[in-house]
């Protein structure tokens, strides 16, 4: 079980974060979106409470983001399926318009299908052999579609 935080640590918390992720915690359209996320999913409205507390712990850096769904199916005795869409729905919803802050809080990157991915390595291009440029040869035979050149 996630471990309970004290109001005012979680407060201390809170006033460290970005205006982003701030706006995003008290914002009524997040509310909305777990609302329409839970009902949507079919779960009961006693869990919808608990699903916006580990939705808060997630923005307020105590839950990170790919963790969210085993905490869903394991607090809340959710089925692992609708566990893993509730999750997805909210880390599209809610998480991702705040990505950047996240990713900065976490220090992870966030990507719409939820999952922690590593960061992608860069490719360096190989180079190519160099080939010499040959004046363009004239074909031996006569082309009967061609037309002539004047």
């Amino acid at each position: 079980m996630p471990e309970e935080y004290p109001l005012e640590q979680t407060w201390k918390l809170y006033e460290k974060l970005p205006p982003e992720l701030k706006e995003a915690i008290f914002s009524e359209s997040t509310a909305e979106d777990i609302w329409n996320i839970c009902t949507g999913n079919e779960v009961a409205g006693d869990k919808i409470s608990e699903i916006a507390r580990y939705t808060g712990w997630v923005l307020l850096g105590l839950l990170p983001p790919d963790e969210l769904q085993v905490t869903l199916e394991k607090e809340l005795n959710l089925e692992s399926e609708i566990a893993k869409k509730i999750a997805r729905e909210i880390n599209r919803y809610i998480f991702f318009p705040v990505k950047a802050s996240l990713e900065e809080l976490y220090k992870i990157e966030i990507t719409p299908a939820g999952p922690r991915t590593a960061p992608p390595t860069e490719a360096k291009p190989t180079p190519k052999p160099k080939e010499k440029i040959s004046k363009e040869e004239k074909p031996s035979v006569t082309d009967i579609y061609r037309e002539a050149v004047e």
